[in-house]
């Protein structure tokens, strides 16, 4: 059996059991906002690699630009660590997201739930691949496209 830590919510907290290059990860990620994406060359090795649903970026500089550009259309996101697996340098990292954006779900709050698979090197993440439902973030939330999606589910479903 292999050897895995699964920590539950109530000890997410407390970040001390992890190893320190995750537990970074943990508290800047519950902190994330516009005021304070500085803080990503704090958790990300220079030659990050981050795959999400809708990008793959190689280095620092392009995961900075892109947050940058991705939380300027936010009025508000939020990250909640609702689980972490840990094995030597990896995790399984569980989570849910709030945001919001003015033109998606009549600006009101939209939550996703998600995972990310990331490793660490040298107390950095080096590797970050994120695994949600684009549609229940993005698609779902437009709105004509979001209308006829549910047709669909409902339709699927029936």
């Amino acid at each position: 059996m292999l050897n895995q830590q699964m920590k539950p919510i109530d000890e997410i907290n407390n970040v001390a059991k992890h190893a320190p290059w995750l537990a970074n990860f943990i508290n800047v990620y519950q902190k994330l906002s516009t005021d304070n994406l500085h803080l990503l060359a704090d958790i990300y090795h220079q030659d990050i690699v981050f795959i999400d649903p809708m990008h793959q970026l190689t280095g620092l500089e392009h995961l900075q630009h892109y947050f940058n550009n991705l939380y300027q259309q936010l009025s508000y996101c939020e990250f909640k660590i609702e689980n972490v697996i840990e094995q030597n340098n990896e995790a399984a990292v569980y989570w849910q997201m709030s945001y919001q954006h003015p033109r998606l779900n009549a600006g009101k709050i939209v939550n996703v739930q998600g995972s990310s698979h990331i490793k660490g090197l040298n107390d950095k993440v080096i590797y970050h691949r994120d695994y949600l439902d684009l549609g229940a973030m993005l698609y779902e939330q437009l709105p004509l496209l979001g209308r006829i999606i549910s047709w669909l589910k409902n339709r699927a479903t029936a």
